[in-house]
């Protein structure tokens, strides 16, 4: 993706500054803010990216939207707009948030299942994460109700298929593999 190492550049040296200033978390949260608003907004999109609309516009906009942010999010906004680089806000936020998971020994995960999960499914699936990756993880729920039951976990680049549908299939596969069963097809 385009911009993508100077997005990490400035990542870096925003998180440095947040640890300096022992504001991680706080600037964590507007970052999750900030990426999910890009993210859901095609008009700021494409305004951030506009070459027509000034430079002061865009961090007005910036500072009106996201009024209640950290100074250091808010001084990071003026750094990208004199830079010119203020259409890489989303991706410098979405590497922030790679930078924070990292440096906390958290990961990402994305459970898919038939319905929301419980708490306690929750803490069954982190316990299934520190298994697997030895870490913990935030845990993002997406909600597929053309899941039959269970459930899939996706940390990283690492996949674990609890799903009924997986199942039902390695049984399949074992069957017509099975010399005695597959006598009577």
């Amino acid at each position: 993706m385009k911009g993508t190492r100077a997005a990490q550049r400035y990542a870096k040296a925003i998180i440095g500054l947040a640890k300096d200033k022992n504001a991680t978390d706080a600037v964590y949260d507007d970052m999750q803010s900030i990426s999910q608003t890009i993210a859901n907004s095609k008009d700021l999109k494409s305004m951030l990216g506009s070459p027509v609309v000034k430079s002061g516009v865009k961090k007005s906009a910036l500072r009106e939207i996201f009024k209640n942010a950290h100074p250091i999010t808010l001084s990071s906004f003026d750094i990208l707009v004199e830079n010119g680089r203020i259409n890489l806000l989303e991706i410098v936020a979405r590497q922030y948030i790679a930078m924070y998971y990292n440096i906390n020994n958290t990961q990402r995960a994305v459970v898919t299942s038939a319905v929301p999960l419980t708490r306690e499914l929750e803490e069954k699936v982190q316990a299934k994460i520190k298994e697997l990756t030895g870490n913990e993880a935030s845990i993002k729920n997406i909600v597929d109700e053309d899941m039959i039951g269970g459930f899939v976990l996706r940390v990283g680049d690492l996949q674990y298929d609890a799903s009924v549908a997986s199942n039902l299939n390695r049984l399949k596969r074992e069957l017509k593999n099975n010399t005695y069963v597959s006598k009577f097809n």
